[in-house]
């Protein structure tokens, strides 16, 4: 047995043991939170299948691997491999559609090459900033400034062009 296998527990024992203390009932604020919890994924709902929608139509169009050539003189300016565009469209906007689009470069490419390698980073070290942005501004239920969108446009640009060169000083 390893010291990990009693955090859990050690967890559930504390929060317990606090509300016996303070003189809590622990199960009816667990219901109450349970009850907000269940209500603010409800009003989510809307919001991720809209996006899961228009992924689904990016890619199925063939809107992604128009974009992705007409990027690619640009990201071959940077630097940034050309196998991995398409990873880079969805991995803002989709975790389980860049998980999918790596398992599909990985079965056109090495995972070993400079390609390859630069998906793993870029999918260990970006963000799906546009799903979170939905995600926030539903359960806020506000409009995000436009500017929070350049943001984070900025920043995912930024990670897609430094998981290339981070392989390419370190890795190869």
């Amino acid at each position: 047995m390893h010291i990990t296998d009693l955090v859990v527990p050690l967890t559930i024992g504390g929060i317990l043991l606090c509300g016996l203390i303070r003189r809590v009932d622990v199960a009816e604020e667990f219901t109450a939170g349970a009850k907000d919890g269940l209500r603010t994924a409800a009003e989510l709902i809307p919001m991720l299948v809209l996006l899961m929608t228009a992924v689904g139509m990016f890619t199925s169009s063939g809107a992604a691997e128009l974009l992705a050539r007409l990027l690619s003189p640009l990201a071959e300016r940077v630097g940034f491999p050309q196998e991995c565009l398409h990873l880079a469209m969805i991995r803002p906007f989709s975790g389980s559609g860049a998980l999918a689009a790596v398992g599909e470069l990985f079965d056109r490419v090495s995972p070993d090459s400079f390609a390859g390698r630069v998906a793993s980073v870029l999918m260990s070290s970006t963000e799906t900033t546009f799903y979170t942005i939905a995600v926030y501004s539903a359960a806020l239920g506000k409009k995000p400034d436009a500017r929070v969108f350049i943001a984070a446009a900025a920043a995912d640009i930024t990670g897609f062009i430094m998981s290339s060169l981070t392989v390419r000083l370190f890795m190869f």
